[in-house]
This record gives C-alpha cells, structure tokens and sequence, in this order.
C-alpha cells in the first residue's frame, strides 16, 4: 500500500468506556450480580463480619461494610483496574484456585456502570483512604479516617447504561434475587456474621454459628428440628450438608444449594439426583431444602468454566455424584427406618452402580401415590350459593398459554380456538346440564350431568378453581371483601424472601379477604381469611399462595392480583378424590355456569368435557 493510499481497514479497537461498558454485561446483569462480587471480595479479604445495606432493591445503593485486611493508597485505585487482582499470581495459580474472586473484571465493570465510593483502612496503618469514581472515571483518593477493613457504596446502578436500568424486574423480584445471593454466602461461611438492611429495615442478623443454627436462622426455626445432616470423606471428596424433611418441601425451587470448596454453584444433573431421592414421599413439584458441600482439590475442578462463575467442572464428575447420591440416600434411609438394599445402575451412572431410592425402599407404583383426599386441602362444609357478579374477562383471557402450561402435549389437552373445551358458541347451549336431571360423581374427582343432547363431564377441581379465582378478582375491587375472622390469631414465621414477597402482596390479600398483620423479624399474624378456605388450612394455603405466585411469575406475564387469585383459587378449591353430596355438586355447577369463562380454569385448562348423543352412538357401531 502506498502511502498516500488510504487505508480500508474497518477493524478498530473500541474505546475503554464502550469496553468496559460491554465487558460489564456480561458480570453485572442486576444488582443482585453486585452484592455477589462484593461479597465475594469481603470474605477473600478475611472479614468475620459483613453489613450489606441496600435501597430501592440495589438500585439508589449498594453498600458492604467489611472488617476484612483493608487496602493500602497503591492497592486502591489498582483494584479497579480491568484484570488486576491479589489472587492469581502464575497460570499454575488457575488450576488450584481457593478464593471466590480471581478474574480482576468484578470492581472495573461495577465502576463503569455506577458512581462507588470506597473507604478503607488496614490495621497497620494510621488513617485510611477514600476514593470516589463516577461511571468508571477517576474523582481522586485522599485520606480519610475510618475504621479497619473496607466499605464500598455503589449507588446509582447502569445509571449510564438507561436499556440495562429499563430491564429490571420490580424491586421485590430484585431484592429476592440479592437475598438469594446473601443466602449463598452465609451457608457457605457460617463464621462470618451477617447483617441486611434494606431500605432502613433489618431482614437478616446472623452472628457467626454452625451450619445447623445458620439455616434455622435463615430459613426459619422449623428447620432446625427437620434436617437430616449428612457426611462421607472419600480419598477423592469430602461430602457434608443438610437435607430436610419431606414435609418442609416447598411448590417452588430456591432452597436448593451446591458448594465446592466454599463457593456456590449449579449442576443440572446433579440437582436431579439429589430430588429424586424425594420422590416417595413428595408429590410432584415439590421441593424440598438442601444445601450440600464438597470439599476437594482445587486441581480436579474447573470453576472458570462460565462468565458467571456458577457452573463447575469436576475431573470425576461421575464419582462425585455416585457418592453425592449415595451418602444423602443413606441419611435418608436412615432417618426413614428404611434398610438399605442393593438397586438396579443409574444410566448415567452406568459404568459406577449406585443405590438409588425406588429399589432401596421396596416402593412399587401403588405405593408411592398419596390420594387428593389424605393431603389435598378440604372443601368448606358448605358451597357458598350466592353468585357475585361476573368480573370483566381478565387480560390473559384469550391468551394461548397451553404450549407452557401443558408442555408437548399440551396439544391433544387444549381448548379449539374459538371455542372453550370443543364447544363452539352454538353448542353452548346444549352443553350446559338440563334441570333435575341430577349429578353423578365419578371417581371422586368428575361430576356428570345429562344435557339435552349428550352427557357433560365436569372436573370439579377445576371448575371450583374458576370460580374461586372470579369471586377472588371481584373481590379485589369491592370495599369491603368478606372474611371470617379466626378465634385464634396465628403468628406463622416465614423465611426472609416469602416475608418480602407478603410485604408486596399484603395490598392485594387485604381486599381477597386475609387479614394479616405484618409484625416484626419476618413473622405475620393471621386475623381472618376469604370464606373460602376451610378453617386449620390457613398458614399452609398462605404459604403455599406465595410459593405458586412466584412460580407463576417465572411463567406468566400476569398482573400482580391475577396472579394472587391464580394462587389461591389453586390452593382453596376442592381437590379430586374429595367425595360430594348432590346438594354440593348441583351448588358448584350453578355457580361455574354463573361465571365469565365457564369452559376454562384461570390457566386456560378446560373444565368441561362435552360429549354429543351422537358421538356416543358411534361408539356403538
């Protein structure tokens, strides 16, 4: 090329703050990826407590207060440099790697989405240092007294990133996401004392303790007396932890927690396992609380395997989980009075036999299944005959979810578009029960009725579900909802991110017709609830309504309040294999064909199956 030629080269490098910016995607996707880093950083600087102090769910601050080893003047701006870090020394370094932090992004890409102040001071040193940055730029370090070890205020997160900001979820969902994070780190170091504060309130004050008392001080007292801990030392890994009693199983994940050396990870697989041993004694989509810990060389596992630092990759992954299974089965066995016996190879497993749990416990089909009718909630003694107003079809009424909520198959189960259950708007009329031709209840679960041109099937679960879920919406907009008051209050005590999510929906219950109280260290009272729910069921269908409503959001674009009627009309209808009398039964239908949307439950599931004279005959020919 010659020189006076022109270059055509469209490659450049970008400019720092266009790097920095994307480099920060990929480490701080919400606040919660903050809190994360920071405290990461307190506990490789030897901190025994920790003060996180959060407003607005991380969005205004960010704030941790360690009494860690502190910085000196030269370490400090150098810490938020882009791949600068005290932990990693020579490339053999990657391969034994025993902090949390050791890549040097986390600081750099935290600068260049928000405006941190840093204070801090180590122990030998007269006075500290403070040292401000605003969107990545340097506002100057100058002396400062404040006591040993580091705080860091990070405020105004992606202020300059406006997209990232927009994509939040609300500060309840954030804030659950930082709680989740803080409870990661307090398992994981039940030395450490632990303080959150957020928005002036105190959520967690955990002295230093032993695992048994960290998880009882995090998850509520009732665990205490239902872990079942376990503990196995190979010459390969070191396993030990806590799983709990199947009663404590929850509706949502989130109580499930895997550590390797000390820090957190997920593992698909074995997660799976680890469920599974659950299956005899859990229905399905439930979870029960565990938190497992592997103690192992550094050399036979890969942690910087994801930007997340979250998934983990073990040189032996298939004896790791051989003996995860095994010693959490024996602990199970154990607890269970169940004699352990040898079982048929797991087929990832296949070429390391390991006991797995059907086999072990000589459970066949039959045996396993838990009828509605021992564990579904009951149907009042009465079903309320009065029909309120049918409320205005809510947004998702003409929404087609089937594909999320019945999976592959949901095809063969979903509703004709344009129609409700394979009724089209002619057929309407024919499929709704002629008078005094009386009910049938088959199985306990399905009501049948004659109909001037066929036979109607109704499912009565599901058909009271949308009931109770059109008198809950109508019931959210009315003055004054009905309750019946409790004879005797009951304080329930929840775990620090179902007491947040109550604190959200305490509007919202309070017009379903719940009277709780919201009182002090995570608890709440409970006054009076909706007419609906059979009295002795009210701590277990609140508690069960906050679980299914989480899960629901991960599902379902839905408004707050329809997502709370979703919740407890699942929880407070009768369930199949509850017997009815005809009296109950004519009541229910009366007041399904009362309703909006009669042929569908709130989740697009059909209530009604019709079938014609016609289709009948056929099966005849």
């Amino acid at each position: 090329m010659s020189e006076t030629q022109e270059s055509t080269s469209i490659i450049h490098q970008l400019p720092p703050e266009i790097s920095n910016k994307i480099a920060a995607g990929e480490v701080i996707q919400r606040p919660s990826s903050v809190v994360k880093e920071l405290l990461d950083n307190a506990i490789d600087a030897g901190a025994d407590s920790v003060k996180i102090l959060i407003e607005h769910a991380g969005r205004t601050l960010i704030q941790v207060i360690d009494n860690g080893c502190g910085m000196s003047a030269e370490d400090l701006p150098l810490c938020f440099e882009r791949h600068a870090t005290s932990k990693i020394n020579t490339v053999d370094d990657l391969f034994k790697i025993r902090t949390l932090g050791f890549r040097g992004e986390a600081m750099a890409s935290i600068a260049s989405v928000s405006q941190i102040t840093v204070r801090t001071k180590r122990a030998e040193d007269e006075s500290g240092w403070e040292f401000e940055l605003d969107g990545g730029k340097d506002k100057g370090i100058q002396p400062v007294a404040t006591p040993d070890g580091t705080s860091i205020s990070v405020r105004n997160l992606f202020f300059n990133v406006p997209a990232r900001r927009q994509f939040l979820k609300t500060d309840v969902t954030e804030l659950r996401h930082i709680l989740r994070t803080v409870q990661y780190a307090a398992l994981s170091n039940s030395n450490i004392g632990f303080q959150v504060i957020a928005d002036n309130e105190e959520i967690y004050n955990l002295p230093p303790q032993t695992l048994k008392e960290r998880v009882a001080g995090i998850f509520g007292s009732t665990y205490k007396a239902s872990l079942i801990s376990f503990a196995e030392e190979t010459s390969y890994v070191r396993i030990y932890g806590f799983a709990s009693d199947p009663k404590l199983a929850k509706k949502s994940r989130g109580e499930q927690f895997l550590f390797v050396n000390g820090r957190p990870f997920q593992h698909r697989y074995l997660t799976h396992v680890i469920l599974s041993l659950y299956d005899a004694w859990t229905k399905n989509n439930e979870y029960p609380f565990y938190t497992l810990f592997f103690e192992i060389d550094p050399s036979k596992v890969d942690v910087n395997v994801h930007p997340s630092k979250m998934e983990v990759k073990f040189e032996d992954e298939r004896s790791v989980i051989q003996l995860a299974r095994s010693v959490v089965n024996r602990a199970l066995n154990e607890h269970f009075k169940v004699p352990n016996l040898p079982q048929q190879e797991d087929t990832f497993l296949s070429d390391h036999p390991t006991q797995g749990f059907d086999s072990v416990f000589g459970f066949n089909t039959e045996q396993k299944k838990i009828t509605q009718n021992e564990t579904g909630f009951q149907i009042p003694s009465r079903i309320n005959r009065s029909s309120s107003p049918a409320p205005q079809s809510s947004s998702f009424g003409n929404s087609d979810y089937s594909d999320l909520l019945y999976g592959d198959s949901g095809s063969k189960h979903r509703p004709n578009e344009g129609s409700f259950s394979g009724f089209s708007e002619e057929e309407n009329d024919k499929a709704k029960p002629t008078e005094k031709n009386g009910f049938f209840q088959l199985h306990n679960g399905y009501i049948l009725t004659q109909t001037r041109s066929g036979v109607c099937i109704i499912d009565q679960h599901l058909a009271h579900k949308r009931i109770i879920f059109e008198k809950a919406l109508t019931a959210t907009e009315e003055a004054l909802p009905s309750t019946q008051q409790l004879l005797f209050a009951q304080t329930m005590e929840l775990s620090a991110s179902d007491y947040t999510l109550l604190k959200e929906l305490h509007p919202i219950l309070q017009r379903m017709g719940f009277s709780v109280q919201l009182m002090s260290g995570n608890t709440a009272m409970i006054n009076g609830v909706p007419a609906d729910i059979e009295i002795g069921n009210e701590q277990e269908v609140l508690i069960a309504m906050l679980h299914q409503y989480q899960e629901l959001g991960q599902k379902l674009q839905l408004e707050a309040r329809e997502k709370v009627a979703i919740s407890f009309a699942s929880k407070a209808a009768i369930q199949r294999g509850k017997k009815l009398t005809p009296e109950e039964m004519e009541a229910l239908v009366d007041q399904l064909f009362a309703c909006d949307q009669p042929y569908i439950d709130p989740l697009q599931k059909p209530t009604i199956v019709y079938l014609s004279l016609d289709e009948i005959q056929s099966r005849f020919r």
